[in-house]
């Protein structure tokens, strides 16, 4: 019973948000805040808080213009006047029963680039990202199961809320939409002690455009005493779209882009003894795509449990 009326306000509150929704269709790219290396297929503990703040920054100074890669340097050599990326985030997450999770993502971005302007001026955009929140079922333990091969797994039901930057600037930092984001995580330990592997897979679709996006990553972890050494992929694609038009400073970028990338991801973790506060450092950089940057990125976040 309880949990049908967590599910039917889950879907209520997707309908109010569904139905408020800024119609506008805005030129986007992936920014939404999402843990890697399948990190949120842990829940917290019943009645626990885990506060997470967390910094991101991305840059790249190529691009793929369709299936051309391109350089949109304005001055190489020297600071290369490419594209960045800043994003401040803070992750909210609460064990609500001992196998059920609520998750919420705000946070604000800024972007700039010199790139598109025909005398080299910095163009930017800057405002609240966009959100995420998500309800989680942790259906299998693997400490817990009774028969050994069964992996630990976790379902997420979530949405997306667009975000305020600008909608117009090319490669905005964002999906410009409101969606509906169903996924499954997986982690399953195997050969030497400390070492697992995980995966990651969901759907989004998208209110605004009607440019669905399917993402999917996969790799190894491997704990050393309160370390942990990630190593990964991650595939991101829109299921249709238009290729960027243009060339060098003058873009077209469509309302209706398709962006994909492949992305290799690493990672180091640690975690304190006593209080169990979780610190991660991650890397990663896109080697191919489509209507997309090869971006280099890293982010840094902190896990602290509130409560038992």
């Amino acid at each position: 019973m309880g949990s049908t009326v967590s599910t039917g306000r889950l879907l209520l509150t997707w309908a109010v948000i569904w139905s408020l929704a800024d119609q506008q269709r805005s030129r986007a790219g992936e920014n939404l805040p999402q843990k890697p290396f399948a990190q949120s297929v842990w829940l917290p503990h019943d009645g626990q808080f885990v506060v997470t703040p967390w910094y991101q920054y991305s840059e790249f100074f190529h691009i793929w213009r369709g299936r051309k890669q391109e350089s949109i340097e304005t001055d190489p050599g020297h600071d290369g006047h490419g594209f960045d990326l800043n994003d401040g985030i803070l992750f909210l997450d609460y064990g609500i029963a001992t196998n059920w999770a609520a998750d919420l993502a705000l946070g604000y971005t800024s972007a700039a680039t010199r790139a598109f302007d025909p005398n080299g001026n910095p163009r930017t955009t800057q405002g609240v990202m966009d959100s995420t929140f998500g309800l989680r079922y942790q259906a299998f333990h693997e400490s817990t199961g009774e028969v050994g091969w069964i992996p630990t797994l976790t379902f997420r039901a979530g949405g997306v809320f667009r975000g305020r930057y600008h909608p117009d600037f090319p490669f905005a930092p964002g999906s410009g939409s409101v969606g509906v984001e169903p996924s499954v995580l997986i982690n399953k330990r195997f050969g030497w002690q400390g070492l697992s592997a995980y995966g990651h897979t969901g759907f989004r679709w998208m209110r605004s455009g009607g440019n669905d996006q399917w993402f999917a990553a996969m790799g190894l972890a491997q704990e050393i005493k309160q370390f942990t050494l990630n190593l990964g992929y991650r595939h991101f694609g829109n299921t249709a779209g238009e290729d960027i038009g243009g060339s060098g400073t003058n873009i077209s970028y469509s309302r209706f882009v398709q962006e994909i990338k492949e992305e290799i991801q690493g990672g180091v973790g640690y975690t304190t003894a006593k209080s169990h506060i979780h610190y991660q450092f991650y890397l990663a950089k896109v080697l191919d795509g489509r209507n997309t940057g090869s971006a280099l990125t890293f982010g840094l976040f902190a896990d602290f449990p509130i409560g038992k």
